[in-house]
């Protein structure tokens, strides 16, 4: 009885959440060809030839899935930025919603910059390799944390990246980083593309990193894994030797399919996950608006998941598995954004798969993670796992050089 209570308590509070912010807009659904034109020449086509029959479109696109997983080193390379930089500026908040308290506190600090009472912060910009038609996507946001050098010695340099939730503003998770700061551990708290001074003036809402265009959805997802690597390489330029990643919802997706191609990941964390992106967008509570377009075009969730099978961790899972790494997987038991069976699915994979894992479950769901007590409990999960993570790996004298995993022993005769 008391299980049932607490059930529907939890599954009405989650759905308030996500249910409160009244700026989604239901978009027509585009395939969004021109968003891959250059993987289309690759197969010797363009989007400028793709079929306008919707039937045929869609087989069209179903077969420039398997061709990106076929040649998914191909597809997530890139060429190295040459423009890094590291800027001084105020930090703002970006918000995605229209609430009042939420407009407040966007007020408050600007005009604590205003009037010289904000500190500023360090961030790494430089251009993606992946370029849209916004420049402001384009120029790569990362937050700065370097830990203090004292916390550092002794010990092989440590960095993590951290990539929060999809609408997250600018200060999400910046707190998690000054957590990392405290073992020792760098962070890049990295904005995602069309997140915070990445979004594109005509949005409120990050809506172009997931959208009813098949397209550009799928090459959100590619812009994000190539600027994970790019900021993985200025790290190693800057002396660090061992990486991690943290990624939260949407977040967990572009980390676990970064870190997929990508051995010099060595420490994971996915904070809600899920198999198949497609069933997320199709199930969750909080893409009901891009679902809505979806079904108006007559698709289906098993059409979907196919259409988007190119940018699922399920089509990765493997290639994940065959590097040594440490990963944490958090799901929550009423999550009504990640269905509790999808992040399951996920767990046993990595059980059949051997992966070095751990699964931690919060009693609560996708949103309310984020509220008191359960974002204690999910910081506490977050924070310890990446703290014995790095612990072990510097223990174990295993550095990690441009993706290949060297023994220290081995380093004389190399």
């Amino acid at each position: 009885m008391l299980r049932k209570w607490y059930a529907r308590w939890m599954y009405t509070w989650e759905t308030a959440l996500t249910t409160r912010d009244e700026n989604r807009v239901v978009r027509p659904m585009e395939w969004g060809f021109e968003w891959l034109d250059d993987v289309l020449r690759a197969q010797g086509t363009s989007a400028a030839k793709m079929p306008s029959d919707p039937e045929q479109a869609e087989s069209q696109m179903a077969v420039l899935n398997e061709f990106i997983i076929r040649s998914s080193d191909s597809f997530f390379s890139y060429r190295p930025p040459t423009d890094y930089r590291l800027e001084m500026r105020f930090p703002e908040l970006f918000p995605t919603n229209v609430r009042p308290e939420t407009l407040a506190r966007d007020a408050k600090l600007k005009a604590r910059a205003e009037a010289g009472k904000l500190k500023p912060a360090e961030f790494l910009r430089f251009t993606s390799p992946v370029r849209t038609p916004y420049p402001e996507n384009d120029l790569v946001n990362a937050r700065w944390y370097p830990a203090p050098e004292e916390k550092q010695a002794g010990k092989p340099k440590q960095a993590i990246i951290v990539m929060p939730q999809w609408n997250a503003d600018a200060f999400s998770h910046n707190a998690l980083c000054s957590v990392f700061n405290r073992f020792g551990v760098s962070a890049l708290r990295l904005s995602k593309p069309y997140h915070d001074i990445r979004r594109p003036a005509e949005l409120e809402r990050s809506d172009y990193a997931v959208s009813s265009n098949i397209g550009r959805t799928i090459s959100a997802l590619r812009q994000a894994v190539v600027d994970i690597r790019c900021c993985l390489d200025w790290l190693e330029a800057q002396g660090y030797e061992q990486f991690g990643i943290l990624g939260t919802s949407l977040g967990s997706c572009y980390a676990f399919i970064a870190s997929a191609h990508d051995a010099r990941l060595q420490v994971n964390a996915f904070n809600h996950a899920s198999m198949a992106f497609g069933d997320v967008v199709w199930t969750g509570q909080s893409t009901r608006h891009i679902r809505k377009a979806f079904e108006d075009a007559g698709m289906t969730q098993q059409r979907l998941h196919t259409l988007w099978s190119a940018i699922s961790p399920v089509s990765y899972m493997e290639r994940f598995a065959a590097h040594a790494k440490k990963v944490l997987v958090i799901h929550a038991t009423y999550d009504l954004t990640f269905l509790r069976e999808y992040s399951l699915e996920v767990v046993r994979s990595f059980s059949d798969l051997g992966v070095d894992f751990v699964s931690k479950v919060l009693p609560c769901g996708h949103y309310t993670t984020g509220e008191p007590p359960f974002k204690f409990m999910d910081g506490w999960y977050l924070g310890s796992f990446v703290y014995k993570a790095f612990r072990d790996l510097a223990d174990s004298r295993v550095f990690s050089r441009h993706g290949e995993p060297i023994v220290e022993d081995e380093l004389v005769s190399r």
